[in-house]
């Protein structure tokens, strides 16, 4: 499907989309999953992307046998995670150059399943934080993703319709908010091999089309 020439806004996603917080993440889920005495790989990390840091715990806390223990697997796994995000956060490829091409056209967002208190180390360490006229996360909404709060709120701040906004996603749960508020999605999937839908799929946002379209989109 064609890029959209003219949105009301864009709302990016943050962790795998735009910032590679994801390997923080795996890291700090990996050492959480060693010290229970499990593997961790494709299938757990499966198991937890994309969604709400709650969610994911509760999930966690089952998966150990320990289904009363949601909120102190949180507690230790925000450790972990800021811990490794105090190390520095990589861009994905092309992040910086989009939003660098966006910026001071259209009205840009960034909706995120994460608390805030992560995702402005994220974005602080990354440098991306000033380009976000909107900032939207797991503690301004009531429902997480995959439930399209985070979007809906996101563009109404923006002062825009969801309609003829633009989301971007890499995980099957933020694929689904972003379809669900009505606006149009751009996929770059995060995980190798990972099946997702949208209306236009690519495997990086380094893809030649979704840089020309940076360059040229205008808001409306």
């Amino acid at each position: 499907m064609m890029l959209p020439p003219r949105v009301s806004a864009i709302v990016f996603d943050c962790d795998g989309l735009l910032l590679d917080t994801e390997s923080c993440w795996s890291r700090a889920e990996a050492a959480l999953f060693a010290e229970y005495g499990h593997g961790f790989g494709p299938a757990e990390k499966d198991m937890l992307i994309g969604r709400s840091v709650p969610a994911a715990c509760a999930e966690l806390a089952r998966f150990f046998g320990r289904p009363d223990d949601g909120p102190r697997i949180e507690a230790d796994l925000l450790a972990r995670v800021e811990a490794e995000l105090a190390q520095g956060v990589a861009p994905m490829p092309g992040a910086g150059a989009l939003l660098e091409s966006v910026a001071g056209r259209v009205p840009i967002a960034v909706a995120t399943n994460s608390p805030r208190s992560l995702l402005s180390a994220a974005l602080d360490t990354s440098g991306f934080g000033g380009y976000f006229e909107v900032a939207v996360t797991a503690d301004d909404v009531a429902f997480p993703k995959p439930h399209p709060e985070s979007y809906l709120v996101a563009f109404g701040r923006l002062g825009a319709e969801p309609s003829d906004g633009v989301a971007l996603e890499d995980s099957s749960t933020g694929v689904a908010a972003a379809q669900a508020s009505g606006a149009f999605v751009i996929t770059v999937p995060s995980q190798a091999g990972a099946t997702l839908t949208g209306d236009f799929l690519t495997a990086a946002l380094t893809d030649p089309e979704i840089m020309a379209w940076g360059r040229k989109v205008r808001g409306m």
